[in-house]
């Protein structure tokens, strides 16, 4: 075989090559985009809808009386907050208004606009409003926690009180921000979303929540209550990795703010946080707040509100979360609160 055959058959087998590429990420796209489309018929929207700042929220409301806002974190959706049970127990006492943030759960995330922090406080205190809530009590939890400060600091007016869980609050490092940056692009994003990054999502996702729950475990009924396809959809991957791109640098314009927060705060960090450090972030951000209660749960991960719902459906309350006899502020492990 000549040098020229040998070239033209190079080249016949790249474009074989390269052709069935294209046809099998086509081919993963289309999969992945039924996928979605199964997930929402089958986990259809529990609440109502507002059409607010050109974004369509999706919220539920249950119970009566003082308002509660709760706002979720990165890469799940409200019902989260159905799962931990913090949402009924509020209910009880409390009218609570529950809404999935801009990209998550049923709620729309145009791409008019940077979705920073600030923006989806922008567009949940029009929601507020729509609603005729003011004076809420506000819970946020993550990157939530993030959302619920920036509406604080923006419409301090409509917020009586702060309660924030496993927050991220300063502009530390974070390596999933790095990661995540790709995937938020428009175009070079789009591709990722149905194509590798799917793929990804969906071998990492139960080591992901695991990490979450750390050193806790998953709850048996969380994926019952949380579905998977709707947590991997590419809208959601979408927001997710939005989200996380826009912290570092969200954090960074918040923080010299934090001092401005008049409403009774208080801090929530679950002392074994494997996703956000709570020295670096929940103690500090006591520290630069005057006046706020800081409460560190031991034996208690990220998802300190599935481990003491009680602890913190008391503390939107105003009612002190107990301290134990020791030097460092805690409540009970969640071990503790079911034998409470």
């Amino acid at each position: 075989m000549n040098r020229a055959s040998l070239k033209n058959l190079v080249s016949s087998r790249a474009a074989v090559i390269t052709g069935l590429g294209v046809l099998g990420g086509a081919a993963t796209a289309l999969w992945v985009q039924m996928q979605a489309r199964r997930a929402e018929r089958e986990n259809p929207p529990r609440g109502k809808f507002l059409e607010v700042e050109g974004v369509r929220l999706h919220y539920v409301e249950r119970g009566a009386g003082t308002p509660v806002v709760l706002i979720h974190g990165n890469g799940v959706s409200l019902e989260d907050f159905e799962a931990s049970g913090l949402l009924d127990r509020l209910a009880v006492d409390h009218r609570v208004v529950a809404i999935d943030r801009p990209g998550f759960g049923h709620s729309s995330r145009p791409r008019d606009r940077m979705w920073t922090p600030k923006a989806q406080a922008k567009a949940l205190h029009a929601a507020l409003q729509a609603l005729g809530i003011t004076q809420a009590r506000v819970v946020g939890h993550s990157m939530g926690a993030m959302v619920a400060t920036a509406l604080a600091l923006d419409y301090p007016e409509d917020v009586a009180r702060l309660v924030l869980l496993g927050g991220y609050y300063y502009p530390t490092l974070r390596l999933d921000a790095l990661v995540a940056a790709p995937v938020a692009l428009p175009v070079v994003g789009d591709a990722l979303r149905y194509t590798v990054t799917a793929a990804m999502s969906r071998a990492t996702l139960n080591g992901a929540v695991k990490t979450m729950f750390a050193p806790n475990d998953v709850p048996d009924g969380f994926f019952g209550v949380l579905s998977r396809e709707m947590m991997l959809r590419p809208g959601q991957l979408r927001a997710h990795a939005e989200d996380a791109a826009f912290m570092m640098q969200a954090a960074s314009d918040a923080a010299g703010r934090y001092g401005d927060l008049q409403m009774p705060v208080v801090i929530v960090a679950g002392q074994d946080d494997g996703i956000v450090d709570p020295h670096a972030h929940s103690a500090r951000l006591h520290g630069d707040v005057s006046g706020s209660e800081f409460f560190i749960i031991p034996g208690t991960g990220h998802m300190v509100h599935h481990a003491v719902p009680s602890r913190i459906a008391e503390a939107v309350g105003g009612i002190a979360l107990p301290r134990p006899s020791t030097p460092s502020d805690a409540v009970p492990t969640a071990e503790a609160e079911q034998h409470a």
